[in-house]
C-alpha cells in the first residue's frame, strides 16, 4: 500500500509559486513594450534616433533630425581610436558629448568611424561649418558641429538657441 501525505505548508508553497508565475505572465502579456530610440515628437521635444546608422542616407537623415542640411557626400571619412585615457582636450570634448546625452568613455580603445560633412544651412556664420559624427557599430556615439575657423565655435548636434538683441 502506498500512502502520501501533503502538509499545509507544501500546499501554500505551490500556491505562492503558481500565483507568482501567473503574475509574471500577466505582466509580460498586458504591459506594452516601449520602443527605444524612436523619433516621435513628444510635446515640443523630439527623441533623437542614434542607432541604425548604416548608410550615407542614414547619416544624412540623422543630421536632418537636428535641422542640418549638409553636402550629400562626406568631406572626410576616417577611422579613429577613442583613447584609453582622456587628456584635458578630450575630457572637454567628452563633456560636450555628455551635455547632449552621449558619453565616449565606454568606447575607450575602440576604433570608430568619423564622418565629416559640410553644413549648408548654418545661420549667423559666414565661414565654413562642419558636422562631425563618430559611429560605432551603426550607432552614433558622439559628434559635433564646428566651424573651420580657428577662432570659431564648436557645439553638439543641436542648433544653438538664437540670442535676442
Amino acid at each position: 500500500m502506498f500512502i502520501y501525505s501533503v502538509r499545509a505548508s507544501t500546499l501554500k508553497f505551490f500556491a505562492a509559486m503558481l500565483t507568482g508565475i501567473a503574475a509574471l505572465v500577466a505582466l509580460i502579456i498586458f504591459i506594452p513594450t516601449v520602443e527605444k530610440d524612436t523619433a516621435e515628437p513628444v510635446g515640443t521635444e523630439m527623441t533623437i534616433k542614434y542607432d541604425g546608422v548604416k548608410t550615407n542616407e542614414d547619416r544624412l537623415a540623422f543630421l536632418a533630425q537636428f535641422g542640418w542640411q549638409v553636402e550629400e557626400t562626406p568631406a572626410e571619412e576616417k577611422t579613429v581610436t577613442i583613447p584609453s585615457e582622456f587628456d584635458t582636450v578630450f575630457t572637454g570634448y567628452n563633456e560636450m558629448q555628455k551635455n547632449q546625452g552621449l558619453d565616449l568613455a565606454p568606447y575607450a580603445k575602440c576604433e570608430v568611424t568619423q564622418y565629416t560633412y559640410v553644413v549648408k544651412n548654418y545661420t549667423d556664420w559666414d565661414g565654413l561649418v562642419y558636422a562631425n559624427m563618430l559611429v560605432y557599430k551603426d550607432t552614433v556615439i558622439g559628434g559635433d558641429v564646428t566651424s573651420a575657423d580657428m577662432h570659431g565655435f564648436s557645439h553638439g548636434f543641436a542648433k544653438p538657441e538664437k540670442k535676442d538683441g
